[in-house]
């Protein structure tokens, strides 16, 4: 066995302490890294570089229920136990597995360094599933989440378009009901929608307010996709992640069932947003391992590489470069071992009010770590790290990335400035409520 590269794995398996993690825990990572290393990471690059991961995949995933702890925990014990569920790896009860669970299978799946691949796999089941779990009526539930939960059928999430991303707000795609009432007629486009073109369902943002309406006119619907009438869908070919099927969906007239329906009409940005606190979360431990590999790599490599008569590890300018990109790394990692922690201590509804807004900016400064250390990677690296090819080749890929972690589900700057805001109505409500209890 090989003494561990300096910021190749989090402290915890670098024979560290923590106060963190239990025998569950530490169980849970052991037996599910050699898997996703055998079928997914050893061909990773091939397959980034193919720009698809091959079908079986997805079902070698589903059939090993690899894909149950992308959901959001607590998992739906009831909902995964009548469809056979019971255990997860490393003999975890599927009513046992919290957030931190949650933590080390976003870690571990992104170990390639590479976001394309793992989300090829995960982001329906991560995103586009829970919504129909909270919100979807019965019949709904019954008739959909067997075959999502087995991996029978796949699901996304649609929610950004052509001209309102981070504004989601700004939605107009439209769900009119038909005459008769038994349908909603939805038009529109989304755009960038991750495993939209695997996809038997989405769970979709739509305007079924007027125009104008804002967020309070927006709804959530499941809407059929693949080979659905109405619905045309082409890939993206984007700078980077581009195993993980990007796609472009057209909708004309599509006749969705009234009793696809997510909760209640106009409380779609609600549902949303609930949603985005997941994503965000597990989108920043992926950029957070994302950012551990081009930094590790860079580390190993200047061990190695020779220059002016003497290794390159030998360079002041190399050491701090490393210890720069090396302090930031550790402290978005404490960050987001901290997120998972608490959200393993709190009510969904505490964790969505005291928290919501500080996971996005724990997203957004992932994505500010990951450049550090992507940059770092690529000027130590030098020519190579620029080459699509040979040692540096994963170098240039997760430069490549960087984009890609800082502008979905929702741009820098966009978190940056909601975090500020959560944070500030937050404090309003709560010092207006201390201020009325003094007053008892």
């Amino acid at each position: 066995m090989a003494v561990p590269i300096p910021f190749s794995e989090p402290s915890y398996l670098m024979g560290l302490p923590s106060a963190y993690y239990t025998s569950s825990h530490r169980s849970f990572q052991a037996a599910i890294r050699p898997f996703i290393q055998k079928h997914l990471l050893d061909r990773a690059i091939e397959w980034e570089k193919a720009e698809t991961v091959p079908e079986h995949v997805f079902s070698d995933f589903a059939s090993a229920n690899m894909l149950v702890p992308a959901l959001p925990a607590p998992l739906p014990v009831s909902w995964l136990k009548r469809v056979g569920i019971h255990e997860l790896a490393g003999g975890v009860r599927v009513e046992d597995f919290d957030y931190l669970h949650a933590l080390i299978y976003a870690d571990e799946i992104a170990r390639s360094g590479l976001v394309g691949p793992s989300g090829s796999l995960t982001t329906g089941m991560a995103f586009g599933v829970p919504p129909i779990i909270k919100f979807g009526n019965r019949e709904l539930q019954e008739r959909v989440l067997p075959d999502l939960l087995t991996g029978r059928k796949r699901s996304c999430i649609a929610v950004t378009e052509p001209d309102a991303g981070s504004d989601v707000a700004g939605i107009t795609t439209t769900a009119v009901k038909s005459d008769c009432g038994k349908f909603y007629v939805v038009n529109g486009t989304k755009k960038w929608i991750t495993n939209g073109i695997w996809a038997d369902y989405s769970s979709m943002a739509v305007r079924t307010g007027p125009p104008g309406s804002g967020a309070a006119g927006l709804s959530m619907l499941v809407v059929p996709l693949k080979n659905y009438p109405g619905v045309t869908m082409r890939r993206l070919k984007v700078g980077g992640q581009v195993s993980a099927g990007t796609t472009f969906i057209e909708l004309d007239d599509v006749k969705v069932p009234v009793e696809n329906l997510l909760g209640v009409e106009g409380h779609g940005m609600r549902y949303i947003m609930t949603n985005f606190n997941h994503e965000r979360l597990s989108v920043a431990i992926s950029i957070t391992r994302q950012a551990r590999v081009a930094l590790s790599a860079a580390f190993e490599y200047v061990l190695k590489r020779e220059a002016f008569g003497k290794p390159l590890m030998d360079q002041p300018v190399v050491r701090h470069r490393l210890a720069k990109a090396g302090g930031l790394l550790e402290t978005q990692w404490a960050w987001v071992e901290q997120f998972a922690y608490q959200m393993t201590q709190m009510a969904k509804d505490d964790a969505d009010r005291e928290l919501g807004g500080m996971t996005g900016l724990l997203k957004a400064q992932a994505g500010m770590v990951l450049r550090e250390c992507a940059d770092t990677a690529m000027i130590l690296f030098g020519g190579t790290g620029y080459t699509r090819s040979g040692r540096g080749e994963l170098v240039e890929i997760i430069y490549r990335e960087v984009p890609g972690a800082r502008i979905p589900g929702g741009s820098e700057d966009v978190l940056l400035d909601l975090a500020v805001r959560q944070l500030v109505k937050l404090y309003q409500a709560k010092t207006k409520a201390l201020e009325a209890k003094a007053k008892i």
